[in-house]
């Protein structure tokens, strides 16, 4: 921001133009993940995480950073983490959900440590040469993923090898997936824990200059937050492969609602920190409740294409967070009173998939 004279409404708007175009990038390519094995995509994806490092090391003026944020969301957040955990769902039946849980740990993982990592590497390290090096910690996971992967655990080597069958005992195509009620009750399922959570996060400057608490002292929960999340990751993959995904999406964000309205009217840190805990049980359970619920009820065959349209609507969510509640703020309202109107939004929306699953989800049979 200092290095191209850009405002806190500058640096928001490259991201949301950047990100909205990663979304539909994702949209349009996620059907790869249907055709191509995992070792051969993984590593085109990572070599392109590496290029867009290193385009963001190059960047000359700020038109730059919205191609870079563009390719860095969509290899990065997007593709690799979209790859990971549709390969987990469509390799694993009966210990899909712990498989879920420990493939996401690596996102949450990296999400606490590296920030933490490179934020200290800047007082010795420039912050272009800093991508350089996240460029070749990218290419360095290549040759790993590759050992790995060297036996794939789909038998016949291509993606279509182990598929299980959703609804009706149908492998669905993401046209008509997308054609049917109960993935419409999911979208607002979707959108919300990225939208609210994402705009908490990039609002934190804000909220705790309105809690009347030190930005440090406010990040300093931020650990809470991760280690309650890993906790409950690991806690859902076993609920998941015990009860399924249908008894579990309409309770999972009654913790995050009881979690932003404790934060819009906590005082102490200890409030605050408990707000965290309770909002990470949800975000902890999101990740491999909402690619599981995929593949459980519209099948694996084509997950890649339905899990990128699911993918898209989540980054959406992420794009908007951020400009809504923004725009609240400059209009006089302030974050931790939007938080109350965004705890409805999670019931209502819990409600809604507890109805769309009674009414849609009743005939699910799935082949071993």
């Amino acid at each position: 921001m200092a290095e191209f004279a850009l405002s806190d409404g500058d640096w928001g708007a490259i991201y949301g133009a950047g990100t909205l175009a990663s979304a539909l990038l994702v949209a349009l390519t996620g059907g790869l993940l249907d055709r191509y094995r995992v070792r051969a995509l993984g590593t085109a994806i990572l070599a392109l995480v590496a290029g867009a490092c290193l385009f963001m090391a190059w960047t000359p003026a700020a038109w730059a950073l919205i191609p870079a944020v563009l390719f860095l969301r969509y290899a990065g957040q997007g593709m690799t983490s979209l790859l990971a955990s549709t390969a987990m769902a469509r390799w694993f039946v009966a210990s899909r959900g712990r498989a879920l849980a420990i493939a996401t740990m690596g996102f949450a993982l990296g999400e606490s440590l590296l920030p933490i990592a490179f934020v200290a590497a800047l007082s010795v390290a420039s912050w272009r040469s800093l991508w350089v090096l996240a460029a070749a910690m990218a290419l360095a996971a290549i040759p790993l993923l590759r050992l790995l992967l060297h036996r794939e655990r789909v038998p016949r080597g291509d993606a279509a090898g182990d598929d299980s069958a959703g609804l009706q005992g149908r492998h669905w195509t993401r046209g008509q997936a997308a054609r049917h009620p109960l993935f419409w009750a999911a979208v607002p399922l979707i959108l919300g824990p990225s939208a609210c959570v994402t705009a908490l996060f990039f609002q934190q400057v804000h909220l705790a200059a309105q809690k009347g608490w030190a930005h440090v002292e406010f990040v300093a929960l931020f650990p809470v937050y991760t280690a309650t999340s890993i906790t409950a990751m690991l806690a859902t993959g076993w609920l998941i492969d015990r009860f399924g995904t249908g008894r579990l999406l309409p309770v999972f964000q009654l913790p995050i609602a009881a979690g932003f309205v404790l934060m819009g009217m906590a005082e102490s840190l200890t409030a605050g920190a408990l707000a965290m805990a309770l909002t990470a049980l949800s975000m902890g359970a999101y990740g491999p409740l909402s690619t599981a619920f995929w593949a459980e009820y519209f099948g694996t065959r084509h997950l890649g294409a339905i899990r990128a349209l699911a993918a898209a609507i989540m980054v959406l969510g992420s794009a908007i967070g951020p400009v809504v509640s923004g725009g609240l703020i400059d209009a006089g309202l302030p974050f931790d009173r939007q938080m109350l109107a965004m705890a409805g939004w999670f019931l209502a929306t819990s409600a809604l998939i507890g109805f769309g699953l009674a009414r849609w989800g009743g005939r699910r049979r799935e082949s071993a």
